[in-house]
């Protein structure tokens, strides 16, 4: 048998190949070995052949036969010439270093591999029957894991960051934008991370150089506008302006219920509480012809009177040029555009032009209660002209990602994501958020490179591009790359206005993470007072309602669970007024310094803290800390209310209903869901986790969960936000209960035939969801 690298055969002679006969037969076959050994290939290559007298003869091959048999035939020591001696000499060389290469890798694998062992820290809320953790954990202990980042997280470090990436100037697609993600990708590299960068061409909105947007009252130009609503329908409205508060649609009933038609009226609304797109979209629905926004003192405390308010009315996420694809070429696509993208105009004034137009509204019709600083809402002679001329352009915008890569599942992996851009300075939409990344993305990888923690899994660290004009960066990210992210990507970490105020903690997350997001506040203190973890500060009998919040369309973290059906969660210490100059040129870091009292490093330390944490406990554990019980609590609070509408309805023998329709087939989707979960459990405890193929078959489960929410029966470009619980959507739970109360109200969009659709579609989803988790299909427990 002959030993060697791959290429030395053609150079050994065919003399002095080992052959080997065994009673008159011959075995001439060829076994290629091969081994990947620090990415080179060698090649270990056995031949058996037979007595030579069986060798295909003539042309010299009898007298090679004859020398061969001679020296080699099995029992017949050969000659000691000294070719063979030679020989001998190469073939114990080459299987010395065969075996100590051998023995290096089995070393190697031993000091890189992570194995199954116990975890020293358990989470309180786990979702894993017992309580504790019984293999596959990495090789460092949990609290060693926290006190590195700990240390590595200083206060003097962010504020020199802060200093790095803070910009008077970063639109997206602008020099400004280009130079700051170039720092970005240098610091990642410089920390011995892979990095890349993904471009594409997106259409955004500028201000036109010409010809500006012009609001005027009765003739009376109110004043030169440089804000503007990116997205906004373009060209000319007038109408009679009318005030309609914060413009949500409890708002607008409410002056319904006073006979107030909205046909043709300019809306003149507050900024807050939902998002723009949301309140034009309102707006439209009821056909006025425009809307105002302004910022009212009370949701920005001392803002100026002419400060200039930016933003979008894009009703979604991305290029609303590409809706569901990826914009790395507008060519390559048909012209279309997104539903979200509204019919009428919209446009940002200051506070003092509303000022001016309240105080001059007349009408006979008194405002609601509750709708302070306005008295009379507007009469049919307060005339209001807009003309919006926003420019639509095509800009490159860059995103930016480092990795660091797992030692156990490397294609699995976790992204935290920061917005690069802002319409001004933007210290608290991005500077923060930016800083915090790069000072995240460099303690630990100080941690992999050279204090010994080896993660599980990946972590991707990405800076967005065009944040502002509704997560387009990310959103085309996720378009390009969907079919891949939501089979290995199981986490988002926002890190988008992490500090905003001083006071408060507000978390916004799928409630696959609201355990870990639990755990994680009992491990991190407060800024202000190192003796409170911001568990026991905020309520530790009741963490949830003072904690958690909806996730809202104008959340950044929004598209990455609605869209592309991965766990995210966004976060933010804030003040106890809950308010902060987003959107405006006064977004700066003085602003921000005094509504946080001078404490904006170590809010961000904290803001850190809580980030790393969360994203190390998923990278380090054997098991993920996604809890895919906590969506059964709001699978049943639905279908509760649904079963509730649904009786109501068939008593009041309205014959709008179908009387045939049951909610039985839902009772049992959920129930489905519930034995799902906690067969998923079951299977935990009595599973060996110290086997790692094991638990990659555990966690993929338990990744499938928020992907198959996203309704299969639906276009990701028609309707993007596909999750029926998280989503946004006639398809959505929230929606279906919507539906019946319109149907019970007679009102005229009720449509008995498509709630009936809608209802079986949303069913089959949850069931579907319910037999994914349930594992393999022998498993699956389908009572429908």
């Amino acid at each position: 048998m002959t030993i060697r690298p791959e290429g030395l055969h053609d150079r050994i002679p065919i003399s002095d190949r080992l052959t080997w006969t065994r009673r008159g037969q011959r075995y001439p076959r060829l076994f290629n070995l091969t081994q990947n050994m620090e990415g080179e290939n060698s090649q270990v290559e056995m031949k058996l052949s037979s007595d030579i007298d069986e060798e295909v003869g003539g042309n010299g091959v009898g007298e090679h036969h004859n020398h061969v048999r001679d020296s080699y035939i099995v029992g017949k020591p050969a000659g000691r010439t000294p070719k063979n001696v030679c020989f001998m000499i190469v073939a114990t060389l080459l299987c010395l270093l065969i075996g100590y290469l051998i023995g290096y890798l089995a070393h190697r694998k031993e000091e890189t591999a992570p194995i199954c062992s116990a975890s020293t820290n358990v989470m309180d809320e786990s979702f894993i029957k017992g309580s504790s953790e019984t293999g596959a954990a990495p090789l460092m202990d949990w609290a060693e894991v926290k006190e590195l980042l700990r240390k590595g997280l200083t206060t003097s470090n962010l504020e020199e960051t802060f200093g790095h990436f803070a910009s008077e100037n970063h639109r997206a697609g602008s020099p400004g934008d280009e130079m700051l993600g170039s720092k970005v990708l240098n610091n990642f590299t410089s920390y011995r991370m892979s990095t890349w960068k993904d471009e594409h061409y997106v259409k955004l909105v500028d201000l036109p150089a010409s010809s500006p947007n012009t609001v005027t009252y009765k003739g009376t130009d109110l004043g030169s506008l440089k804000g503007f609503l990116a997205y906004s329908k373009t060209g000319t409205a007038e109408g009679a302006v009318l005030y309609g508060h914060y413009g949500e649609k409890d708002d607008l009933s409410k002056l319904q219920d006073k006979n107030i038609a909205l046909d043709g009226r300019v809306l003149l609304v507050r900024a807050g509480r939902i998002s723009f797109a949301e309140k034009v979209a309102n707006a439209a629905q009821l056909n006025a012809s425009a809307v105002l926004i302004y910022p009212a003192y009370a949701d920005y405390p001392g803002i100026v009177t002419n400060a200039e308010l930016f933003g979008h009315v894009h009703l979604g996420s991305g290029d609303p040029y590409t809706p569901g694809f990826p914009s790395f070429n507008h060519t390559q696509f048909p012209p279309i555009q997104s539903s979200g993208l509204p019919s009428i105009l919209a446009q940002t004034i200051t506070n003092s032009m509303a000022r001016q137009l309240i105080s001059n509204l007349k009408g006979d019709t008194v405002a609601p209660s509750g709708w302070e600083g306005v008295r009379n809402l507007g009469g049919k002679d307060d005339i209001v002209k807009l003309v919006v001329n926003n420019v639509l352009v095509e800009k490159k915008i860059t995103n930016v990602f480092g990795v660091i890569k797992g030692y156990v599942d490397p294609d699995r992996y976790l992204v935290i994501g920061a917005q690069r851009d802002a319409w001004g300075p933007g210290f608290a939409s991005s500077t923060v958020g930016t800083s915090v990344l790069v000072e995240l993305a460099r303690v630990i990888s100080d941690m992999v490179n050279n204090k010994g923690f080896k993660p599980r899994r990946s972590i991707v660290f990405a800076s967005w591009s065009a944040g502002e004009y509704g997560s387009v960066g990310a959103t085309e990210w996720l378009e390009g790359y969907l079919s891949s992210l939501n089979m290995k990507a199981f986490s988002y970490i926002c890190l988008d206005g992490v500090v905003t105020g001083l006071g408060k903690f507000k978390v916004s997350a799928s409630p696959m993470m609201h355990s870990l997001i639990q755990s994680t506040m009992k491990e991190v203190n407060t800024p202000s007072d190192p003796s409170k973890t911001l568990y026991s500060s905020h309520g530790a009998n009741n963490w949830e309602s003072t904690v958690l919040e909806p996730m809202g369309l104008n959340h950044p973290a929004y598209p990455f669970i609605a869209f592309s059906g991965i766990p995210s969660v966004s976060f933010r210490f804030t003040s106890v007024e809950n308010k902060f100059h987003f959107g405006t040129l006064q977004d700066t870091r003085e602003k921000l310094n005094e509504a946080t009292s001078k404490q904006v490093a170590g809010l961000a330390v904290s803001a850190g803290q809580f980030a790393g944490q969360m994203a190390l406990r998923l990278v380090h554990d054997h098991l993920l800390r996604l809890n895919a019980d906590k969506y059964n609590t709001l699978i049943r609070k639905h279908v509760s209310k649904i079963n509730r509408q649904v009786v109501s309805l068939v008593n009041s023998q309205t014959d709008l209903f179908p009387k045939a329709l049951t909610v039985n087939w839902l009772i049992s989707a959920s129930g489905s869901y519930s034995r799902a979960a906690r067969s998923l459990s079951e299977d935990i405890d009595n599973s060996e986790l110290e086997d790692v193929a094991m638990c990659r078959k555990i966690n993929d489960r338990i990744m499938n969960v928020e992907r198959d929410f996203l309704s299969p029966y639906l276009s990701p470009r028609e309707t993007p936000f596909r999750h029926i619980l998280m989503g946004s959507g006639s398809h959505t739970l929230k929606a279906l209960s919507d539906h019946l109360d319109a149907l019970k109200n007679s009102q005229p969009e009720a449509d008995a035939d498509l709630f009936r659709n809608q209802f079986a579609l949303a069913t089959w989803t949850i069931q579907g969801c319910a037999n994914s988790l349930s594992g393999e299909i022998w498993s699956i427990d389908n009572e429908i």
